[in-house]
């Protein structure tokens, strides 16, 4: 996982891009209203973009870096953000459409460029970098001063409805970002994720060019195209962007493996949970809660909704959840109470969630999701995404297709069954009597689904099963505050053992189950720091 140097307190990202080098159509280039143009015109579709992919994971791998000038290059974080985009130059700015393009300039941690492209009538063209785009303000950077080529870092895209909020960003790396109805951005999704917590480096794939389709003047939509490249894979990758109260974009992907890949991984999601209700660990924070996403959300292919409430742990947690043909997965924010996190600069309780929907049968495979310790909110720690059972292979093709949808209204959000709001943990035991043995307690509350529908004295079971351990003190209760259900039950760790222990629970009635099921994996303290009070 990468520093969140990336995100600022307006939320936009930033990590490290790639920049194409004798590529057919990296360098033919189009003219743009407003932009300078840079070579000739090409014809462009997404199956030559496939071939383009196709052909370059054939050759070996070629590093990408170019050397900036020093006053870019050793930009500091204030500098960087002191840069801005000239309104006036934004793509499509003059040709009264429901989009237009900004673009992001390099330094910082940006250091190697991206190529950019416009598509018109079938035709693309290169958009060439001109210092006179960028009002350097208190910089320190004089314009005229940087090499005519330096190139961009990356694209950010403005809807009709608002000319001065952007409703996505693709920056750094293969990494993007966008927001819903709540126009806050928060965590950020990838083109690919390629052996993210393993004994070995991870490696960081970069869109190496973009392309940006022209739309009609009424258009809702805006597509956009990118050339992927890292040292174990090439790709191609097409976007069909919608903003809306949930944003969707819907990819069609085709990758192209140079080597045989160990952990492929699909739609990441990448997050920051540094500490919530059920994590305490890293609470020493003003702010009662900190995170841009609280649960992964699962919604299996047998059909079953399952939540696992996310952590900051002592020590890298690596959880796969096995399935096969899944409907969905997505780091969810589902805490919206201000009150709960106090943060009037970054507002966590409006970071948008992100769910995955495959569009076509993705066969066997598994949801992973890796949860690294961070001491503060500058890291991000949480990715999940879908990793298939068949590792690619040199030479394979492989075509995906999802859509991803960003914002409160996910999917997920109208799950038929009860969901569950909050989860929190403590000591176990009963009140008022000496404890005699260490116990965590767990306290899950559950609202929505059918609990409208029944009696107060109604016979709810909570079932639960632990991976070892004894479970006590099982209960569950109506709780009038949430209009929901709460239950409450210990967990008895047996021996000395500190390896984790892994918790599956849902409630039901009449074997009828009432609400989606609760995943924790809990890791019980050495016995040095059980203190019982």
């Amino acid at each position: 996982m990468q520093r969140r140097q990336f995100l600022s307190r307006t939320g936009q990202a930033v990590t490290a891009a790639g920049m194409a080098t004798g590529l057919p159509w990296l360098s033919s280039l189009a003219q743009a209203a407003g932009l300078k143009p840079v070579g000739k015109a090409q014809a462009f579709d997404y199956a030559g973009l496939k071939g383009q992919a196709r052909e370059l994971s054939a050759k070996p791998y070629r590093p990408r870096s170019v050397a900036l000038p020093a006053d870019i290059s050793d930009l500091t974080w204030d500098q960087h953000q002191a840069i801005r985009f000239r309104d006036d130059h934004a793509l499509w700015g003059d040709d009264k459409l429901r989009f237009v393009a900004k673009f992001f300039h390099l330094g910082l941690y940006f250091k190697t460029p991206v190529r950019m492209h416009e598509v018109s009538n079938g035709q693309a063209q290169e958009l060439a970098y001109d210092p006179a785009m960028f009002d350097y303000g208190k910089s320190g950077v004089r314009g005229d001063k940087l090499p005519a080529d330096l190139g961009f870092a990356g694209f950010r895209l403005n809807f009709h409805t608002d000319p001065v909020r952007d409703v996505a960003a693709f920056l750094g790396a293969s990494y993007f970002r966008a927001v819903g109805g709540e126009w806050q951005y928060g965590q950020s999704a990838r083109g690919l994720a390629i052996d993210t917590a393993q004994t070995f480096p991870e490696e960081f794939p970069d869109f190496i060019g973009y392309w940006l389709e022209k739309p009609d003047p009424k258009a809702a939509s805006l597509t956009v195209y990118a050339l992927l490249d890292s040292p174990s894979v090439s790709g191609a990758y097409r976007f069909v962007i919608t903003p809306g109260d949930t944003q969707v974009m819907d990819l069609d992907v085709a990758l192209y493996p140079r080597k045989t890949i160990d952990r492929l991984g699909i739609a990441p999601c990448t997050s920051m949970f540094q500490t919530g209700e059920n994590d305490r660990r890293m609470g020493w924070d003003w702010r009662g809660e900190i995170h841009d996403t609280d649960g992964l959300a699962m919604h299996s292919g047998a059909g079953e909704w399952l939540w696992r409430p996310l952590t900051n742990p002592a020590q890298l947690q690596f959880n796969a959840f096995q399935d096969n043909n899944p409907r969905g997965f997505g780091l969810m924010q589902r805490d919206r109470n201000f009150d709960h996190y106090q943060d009037d600069g970054v507002f966590y309780e409006k970071r948008p969630n992100l769910w995955v929907e495959p569009k076509a049968g993705w066969g066997a495979g598994t949801v992973q999701l890796v949860e690294i310790p961070t001491v503060d909110e500058t890291f991000d720690n949480i990715v999940a995404f879908w990793n298939p059972k068949d590792k690619p292979q040199a030479g394979q093709e492989l075509l995906l297709s999802y859509r991803l949808h960003w914002g409160t209204q996910t999917p997920a959000a109208r799950i038929p069954l009860a969901h569950c709001v909050t989860t929190r943990t403590g000591l176990g035991g009963v009140v008022g009597k000496k404890r005699t043995a260490y116990a965590r307690r767990f306290a899950v509350d559950f609202a929505g689904g059918d609990f409208a529908l029944l009696n107060p004295g109604a016979q709810v079971k909570a079932v639960i099963t632990a991976s070892r351990g004894t479970i006590e003190l099982t209960s569950a209760r109506p709780l009038e505050s949430i209009k929901g259900w709460r239950a409450m039950f210990d967990v008895r760790p047996d021996g000395d053992s500190t390896a984790p222990i892994n918790l599956r629970m849902h409630l039901q009635i009449d074997g009828q189950a009432l609400t989606e099921t609760w995943l924790y994996q809990w890791t019980p303290p050495p016995v040095a720091q059980r203190i019982l009070y």
